[in-house]
């Protein structure tokens, strides 16, 4: 088992406590309940790989927690545990009950868009969590990442709850782009999504990055699918010789590596974000990780230091964080690697206590975005450092 606890900031009475342990082991929820069940979490997440949650992993868990603690959990495609990433492991997160308050309920039955159903959810969750001096709410979205709606479950959040710090992770399946699972309380829903409320007493920050510029290179989405996130053709060539022309490759010669180098940028409120290929389909159209319509422009983006700006924006934090829950996409991932920068990850991670899981698109400011690090950092209010 590999138990990580707060290195710098071990005596933050009630910061969160991260654990992880091989997910194909068969005592993995006794090596996780270890270290989770003396901090007495109001809620723990899970983030690890299919095979793990399929099991009876998510029920142990909550059955020795007890009905106080939210056991929420999805698949992903990859994970990281301060330590930099790994695969196959299942890695925990629980909040003391001391210091957070959570609840957590189901947006379930995605494709069939029950917007009204999720609003009434929403707002019945939200009404449960009554105004407190000295205490900070937040959301953490989980959503399956198959489903193709994304758009709609963080719109509607947004809409819901406007006021309201929210982020979050579509769930994964490494680059099996297969099957994704999402677990709440012992129990599993497919094609649905889990939202979580947390109150706390720690401060909180977002950490939003991402290492790509706009290039001068620009084409127009002439046909698309938007329900199948599907780019037919590019300035009227078909999409996937066109995109292939224009990054200098041959068409047989795209993978999601070249992907994760050569990105589409889409410009939303005067930023540009980032619109991931997942692969090339069937008669070569490009499949994207994010809605796209016919008519769009869009940026080829050229990536910028992968880990230099990552490593500014968490060291503003200080030494006032005790921890950061990250939402990783596996694109950025695949970049790292290939640049071989694993070791600098883990550095990084290790020194800011990063934890948490690679994703296929992530969720801050009420959009749904790719190849971005979105994380929580929890700071603590009495670092030396704390007035910024």
């Amino acid at each position: 088992m590999a138990t990580y606890g707060m290195k710098a900031k071990a005596a933050v009475s009630g910061a969160p406590v991260v654990v992880s342990a091989p997910g194909a082991s068969g005592d993995c929820a006794e090596r996780l309940l270890a270290a989770l069940g003396p901090a007495s979490p109001a809620a723990v997440l899970l983030f690890g790989p299919p095979e793990a949650l399929a099991q009876d992993l998510p029920k142990q868990l909550s059955a020795a927690l007890g009905p106080s603690c939210q056991v929420i959990g999805c698949s992903s495609a990859g994970e990281f545990a301060f330590n930099g990433y790994c695969d196959e492991m299942v890695v925990a997160v629980g909040f003391p009950a001391s210091r957070f308050r959570a609840d957590a309920i189901w947006l379930r039955n995605l494709r069939s868009m029950s917007v009204l159903d999720w609003i009434d959810a929403l707002r019945d969750l939200r009404a449960r969590f009554a105004p407190a001096p000295g205490r900070t709410c937040f959301g953490l979205l989980l959503i399956d990442g198959l489903c193709q709606q994304e758009e709609l479950v963080v719109a509607t959040v947004d809409a819901t709850l406007p006021q309201l710090l929210v982020l979050g992770g579509s769930a994964g399946d490494g680059l099996r782009f297969g099957r994704t699972r999402l677990v709440l309380n012992g129990e599993s829903q497919p094609e649905s999504a889990i939202f979580c409320l947390f109150e706390t007493d720690f401060a909180i920050e977002e950490v939003i990055f991402d290492h790509f510029s706009p290039t001068s290179t620009r084409m127009v989405v002439t046909d698309a699918k938007p329900q199948e996130r599907l780019i037919l053709s590019i300035n009227d060539e078909p999409a996937a010789e066109e995109y292939a022309r224009l990054i200098g490759v041959e068409p047989e010669d795209l993978n999601p590596r070249t992907f994760a180098r050569h990105p589409l940028l889409a410009r939303i409120g005067g930023q540009h974000h980032v619109r991931a290929i997942s692969e090339v389909a069937p008669g070569g159209a490009l499949r994207l990780m994010s809605a796209i319509e016919p008519g769009v422009m869009l940026t080829l983006g050229c990536a910028d230091d992968l880990t230099h700006g990552l490593e500014s924006c968490l060291s503003r934090l200080g030494s006032r964080s005790v921890m950061i829950l990250a939402f990783d996409c596996v694109l950025r991932r695949l970049a790292l690697e290939q640049a071989g920068l694993q070791d600098t990850v883990a550095r990084l991670y290790r020194h800011y206590n990063v934890a948490g899981f690679n994703t296929y698109g992530e969720q801050h400011g009420g959009v749904h975005v790719n190849q971005t690090f979105v994380g929580l950092a929890f700071l603590d209010p009495g670092s030396g450092d704390a007035a910024r």
